[in-house]
């Protein structure tokens, strides 16, 4: 079982909110094969900024060593991509800039 960090800030797509956390939070944490969410965490390596994955990769052992800090869950990659897209459209009006790492700090 991986326990990611949920960020407080953590974004859902359209098409999660309303639903329940809970259950959400089940299937990433309990990731299957047929994990249904993309995930979207704050880059570890310090020249990049977000990572976005399939919840299905929680799988591999490095992330059940190495938990990542999660800041949007949605239910498929172009929801994830759109996602990023708000985030960054967000980072540039509130701080002139894209340094998104900023925007979770």
């Amino acid at each position: 079982m991986v326990k990611p960090i949920y960020h407080e800030n953590l974004r859902l797509s359209e098409s999660l909110q309303g639903l329940d956390f809970s259950q959400i939070q089940q299937k990433i944490e309990e990731p299957s094969i047929f994990s249904p969410y993309y995930l979207i965490a704050l880059s570890r390596n310090p020249s990049n900024q977000l990572e976005i994955y399939r919840g299905r990769e929680l799988r591999h052992t490095y992330y059940q060593k190495n938990p990542p800090t999660l800041v949007g869950i949605c239910k498929n990659r172009q929801e994830a991509l759109l996602l990023v897209q708000e985030m960054v459209q967000q980072c540039l009006e509130e701080r002139g800039h894209c340094r998104l790492k900023e925007l979770f700090a």
